[in-house]
């Protein structure tokens, strides 16, 4: 019984589909032992043609190349067929040669009579003729793009990598989508090498074909006249035609493997399948087509020419331009707005409807970058500004403004400006259809194009066009397209301004939002114990110095603990930072390792101190050769730091901590000032370098 159910399970509908591969496997390798009677011969040279056809078929309406990822192992599949077929053949042939032509099958006689008329010296070059073309052309050159295209894949993925890494930090793609490209690009390595190496299993088809086929003719005539006492001459008829059948019938199916493989490695685009490819870019413009009609029909005025098909031709290619134009004119007027009439406008007396209010965070574009924001047209840059917004929220802990999108014509054509509560605070530009190739500092050549500076970070780049992209990635360039380039500038000015994005509003929606789960805890402090001002001051100071507030939890806890004796901003937001110290030192230093800080010299700090206690926290003031000193110092230690892949952190007394952080971070805008009290107990503090106050 449990053998039956076993057995029941094996061939359930859902195992048989595992099952074809292996029978097949088997069935393949039983006929280079097991000898086959013609009529089975006859039906798997048909099912090895039909095979042939399906997988050019395939390949034809495949849009990329990964679509058909298993090409590969069809390929050596079926060579592995027509292997085993030509010596299944071979051993009937030199068996039954000698009973007639269908000795074989009808497969091969058709082959050997029909399609060459039954003669043996026309057989013979159509077979030499289609192993040069398989042999020479076309297994050649596609073994040639696979392994062109395998090298320049390996070599591109690292800058892949970082452009997928770059839009997973920018917040345009999320953990998903980012693991799928990173997967996506290591299978068409994978492909791309897979190709290089079965291209070679049909160049080796190609000589054993060659092979086969003179030792069929030799072991014929042998077979023929020492077995079975023929002539020469009709050992020679019967066995030659025979093989040449067997030849042509396994090397047709062979040059259509070697084509399909040709179009699969040479597919350049995913816009659609090949044959849309091909008539849209070959026979979509009338020009070309009127030319060529123009020279076919004065080729066919020649005397002597072939008058009749050269201006049947051109007639054919000039109606075809002529239609091709028309549709091109239909689609222009679709396009073209059409005018509207000119209405004078009523002089009316002003009114507050014409006062329109400042956006807080605006995207003006040129005319040419309409396209990506336009909804009708399904603009990419519209989505990942979507994206960023999500990722703000998550990251910083407020939803902020809506970004408004308009186009101004005062902007250049590819310019786009961004803009906060109406004042400019960013500009670019953006050439859609187009890559920017952003150099990190170790690419190994350069790129012809227009040079530019990446906007959001101050970075090399150059504008290249689509088909440079893989160059570009092979030299070790970021590559990211125009939208990519808008939205990553985007995304660095938000996070950047993220204290000017939280007003009234966005204070009292976070706080409400907090209210949901914690209602008391709200409403105990606003506006018992503070305004909502002070509140939005706080957070707006955390914000300031990049500490995120998605603890509002613990941000409202502190500040209920402490309003009821401590109203001033600043003396607040240094207890806040105190009780999200952990969290602050794990962005910094993420797990639990050592703390690697730069440290004051405690005579500098001793000067500090005492400016600090005779100016009061928000008035010290600091001796000019001495403030020099300070930021000089600690500009070069804070490159150091960042030169052996350490943040540069400043761990200064919590009563210097707000000073030095608003007096170095002009100078040095990527340190950051942490306070003694802000660091857990339980991480050990190592001192990397000391700032002296003396140069």
């Amino acid at each position: 019984m449990n053998g039956s159910l076993n057995l029941r399970t094996l061939f359930a509908p859902g195992n048989i589909r595992t099952l074809a591969g292996p029978l097949l496997i088997i069935l393949i390798l039983s006929m280079m032992v097991l000898p086959l009677p013609p009529f089975v011969l006859d039906l798997m040279f048909t099912f090895n043609i039909a095979v042939s056809v399906m997988v050019m078929l395939v390949a034809m309406y495949t849009r990329k190349p990964l679509d058909f990822s298993v090409f590969p192992t069809v390929l050596l599949v079926t060579t592995l067929l027509r292997l085993s077929l030509n010596v299944a053949s071979t051993r009937v042939v030199l068996l039954e040669g000698h009973t007639g032509p269908d000795a074989a099958g009808k497969v091969i006689e058709a082959f050997g009579h029909f399609l060459v008329g039954g003669n043996t010296a026309v057989g013979l070059v159509v077979f030499i003729i289609l192993t040069v073309i398989n042999f020479v052309v076309i297994t050649k050159g596609a073994g040639r793009i696979a392994e062109v295209g395998a090298r320049f894949t390996l070599d591109a993925m690292p800058g892949k990598q970082m452009a997928i890494d770059a839009d997973l930090n920018a917040g345009l793609i999320d953990e998903k989508e980012a693991k799928k490209r990173r997967a996506d690009t290591a299978q068409e390595a994978d492909f791309y090498g897979a190709m290089d190496g079965a291209s070679k299993f049909v160049r080796g088809d190609a000589v054993a074909g060659i092979l086969i086929l003179g030792i069929n003719v030799i072991g014929g005539l042998i077979v023929g006249v020492l077995q079975h006492n023929m002539e020469l001459g009709q050992a020679a008829t019967n066995y030659t035609l025979l093989t040449i059948g067997d030849g042509l019938v396994a090397q047709l199916p062979a040059l259509i493997i070697s084509v399909a493989a040709g179009l699969v490695v040479s597919r350049v685009g995913d816009e659609g399948d090949m044959g849309s490819q091909v008539i849209g870019q070959v026979f979509s413009n009338p020009q070309v087509l009127i030319l060529t009609a123009t020279i076919l029909g004065i080729l066919g005025l020649i005397p002597g020419m072939p008058n009749f098909v050269f201006l049947l031709l051109a007639a054919g290619l000039g109606w075809l331009a002529w239609r091709g134009g028309r549709r091109q004119a239909e689609i222009a007027e679709e396009e073209a707005p059409a005018a509207a009439p000119v209405v004078p406008a009523e002089s009316q007396e002003a009114s507050w409807a014409d006062v329109t209010p400042v956006d807080v965070l605006g995207l003006e574009v040129g005319y040419r970058l309409i396209p990506m924001v336009d909804k009708g047209q399904d603009g990419e840059l519209l989505k990942r500004i979507r994206g960023l917004r999500k990722k703000f929220a998550r990251d910083i802990g407020f939803l902020a403004a809506p970004v408004h999108i308009r186009d101004n014509l005062e902007l250049k054509p590819n310019a786009y400006r961004i803009v906060l509560k109406g004042v400019e605070i960013g500009t670019g530009n953006a050439f859609p259809g187009q890559f920017m190739a952003i150099n990190p500092g170790r690419v190994s050549g350069p790129l012809a194009g227009r040079e530019t500076t990446d906007p959001a970070f101050g970075l090399p780049a150059v504008w290249i066009d689509a088909s440079q992209r893989e160059q570009a990635h092979a030299l070790g360039y970021t590559v990211v397209d125009a939208s990519t380039v808008v939205a990553t500038h985007l995304n660095h000015l938000i996070l950047s301004h993220a204290p000017e994005l939280l007003g009234r509003t966005e204070t009292q929606a976070l706080l409400d939002h907090i209210a949901k789960d914690n209602p008391k805890l709200v409403e105990d402090l606003v506006p018992k114990l503070l305004p909502l001002a002070s509140v939005q001051r706080v957070l707006q100071n955390l914000l300031d110095e990049g500490v995120n507030i998605r603890d509002m939890r613990t941000i409202v806890e502190v500040l209920a603990e402490f309003a009821a004796r401590i109203q001033d901003p600043l003396e607040l937001t240094t207890r806040v930072r105190q009780a999200l110290g952990r969290a602050i030192v794990q962005g910094l230093f993420p797990g639990s390792g050592e703390v690697q800080v730069m440290a004051l010299d405690p005579g500098l700090e001793r000067v500090l101190m005492h400016a600090m206690a005779g100016g009061g926290p928000d008035g010290g003031a600091i001796e000019p050769g001495l403030a020099d000193t300070l930021l000089r110092e600690t500009a070069a230690a804070a490159q150091r730091m960042e030169d052996i892949g350490l943040p540069p952190v400043l761990l200064v007394p919590a009563p210097l901590r707000w000073l030095l952080s608003r007096f170095l971070r002009r100078s040095v805008p990527t340190l950051k000032v942490v306070a003694n009290s802000e660091v857990p107990e339980t991480r050990l503090i190592r001192v990397s370098a000391m700032i002296a106050g003396t140069p």
